[in-house]
């Protein structure tokens, strides 16, 4: 009689090449990945918060032994047994850890790290020193503190004396001051305006080309290859996918779920996953947290990898963000889909404060019927070879 748990042995995990999931009983699973020839271990269980289906990263079978992988799981068990979702616990100590590191930085060293990152972006050379100079002429009071310390009762009591002589200058130092903060604790995003104070536009591919480019660039091996594919199909900012986590995709739901930390937005922003973007992500190794790992263990894909995938395709004339464009110009001139429904898609900020407060919902299902006619235009054989014909009178 079969065993219902401990069916494999470590001598069986090293010796197994058969692609696919092999049970050790209890939900632990050793999956096998034929594209990238690694094998890795999955819990597989029943959220107790949510009651969904989730799996659970526990890394790679060459760093996690099979004993160690069934400690992993006990331990897991012993958190859904106490009604604890062992992923989102997962999450929350990250979390904390992250909130806690934001907490420990000087204002003073986090002042001359964000002047390094947003001086290109300033109008001018006088408008730089001029925020350079209101920033630092605050290190005496605040330099030596952390940010996490650094509330609107301490900002205030600074401001204060200023404020009382020179209002409007007062005014300036405070949202200064506030800007770093919230640029701390937001993960310090980078900017995203050029020099000249405008919205930056991105190189981007004429989206009638992207079917011959797609075609191409699934015959490619690798995971800087795979997450180009992915991003494309999701639309979604370069980022968002680099640092995309296992916890945050839910197979079941065909749903990825990016925290509002991670979004430029702020908000919680919900992704459709087509049949495609689903089969990438069933095809990926489950190693660690990270849906794209790179080549450093324990961190995600290099920020440049999706864009060296496009300069050896021979595509230097475009980046990784311009695929958005791509899709917003199919959007517009090959469907009838609302505006706000393509808005939503690409997690756009809507500036009409009247329109944002009568917006309640995502347009989830929507969105999920536009993303899949977007997945299916991009394999599609007849639009890669469509050209335009004029008429002749």
């Amino acid at each position: 009689m079969a065993r219902l748990i401990n069916r494999l042995t470590q001598a069986e995990v090293n010796k197994l090449t058969t692609p696919g999931w092999h049970c050790d009983g209890r939900g632990l699973l050793l999956q096998l990945s034929p594209a990238f020839k690694t094998k890795s271990w999955t819990l597989r269980y029943t959220s107790p918060e949510t009651g969904r289906v989730r799996w659970l990263g526990l890394g790679s079978a060459e760093d996690v032994k099979l004993g160690e992988a069934r400690e992993a799981a006990r331990r897991a068990r012993l958190l859904i047994r106490e009604g604890i979702d062992p992923i989102e616990h997962r999450r929350r100590l990250k979390d904390q850890r992250r909130k806690t590191s934001a907490e420990q930085v000087l204002f003073r060293d986090a002042v001359k790290e964000f002047l390094t990152v947003h001086n290109p972006t300033w109008k001018s050379a006088k408008h730089a020193a001029q925020v350079k100079r209101s920033l630092e002429g605050s290190f005496k009071a605040l330099g030596s503190r952390s940010v996490g310390t650094i509330d609107a009762a301490v900002i205030n009591e600074y401001i204060a004396p200023i404020w009382t002589k020179t209002p409007a200058t007062a005014s300036r130092v405070k949202q200064r001051i506030e800007t770093v903060v919230r640029w701390v604790k937001a993960g310090k995003p980078l900017p995203t305006k050029n020099g000249n104070g405008g919205v930056k536009h991105f190189a981007a591919m004429a989206y009638v080309e992207l079917p011959t480019f797609m075609a191409e660039l699934e015959r490619r091996k690798g995971v800087a290859a795979r997450a180009l594919e992915f991003t494309v199909l999701t639309a979604a900012r370069s980022a968002e996918t680099l640092r995309a986590r296992w916890d945050e995709i839910d197979l079941d739901a065909k749903v990825w779920t990016l925290p509002g930390e991670r979004m430029k937005s702020g908000r919680q922003h919900r992704v459709p996953l087509s049949d495609q973007a689903l089969a990438i992500l069933q095809a990926l190794p489950r190693e660690g947290s990270w849906l794209f790992p790179g080549a450093r263990p324990g961190q995600p894909l290099n920020n440049a990898a999706m864009l060296i995938v496009c300069k050896r395709m021979g595509r230097t004339d475009i980046t990784t963000h311009g695929f958005r464009s791509a899709f917003s110009d199919w959007c517009r001139e090959r469907t009838s889909y609302p505006r706000d429904v393509v808005e939503m898609s690409l997690a756009h900020v809507i500036k009409d404060k009247t329109e944002a407060a009568y917006r309640r919902g995502d347009a989830l299902d929507k969105r999920r019927r536009l993303m899949s006619e977007w997945a299916r235009y991009c394999y599609s054989p007849s639009a890669a070879s469509a050209e335009v014909v004029p008429i002749r009178a």
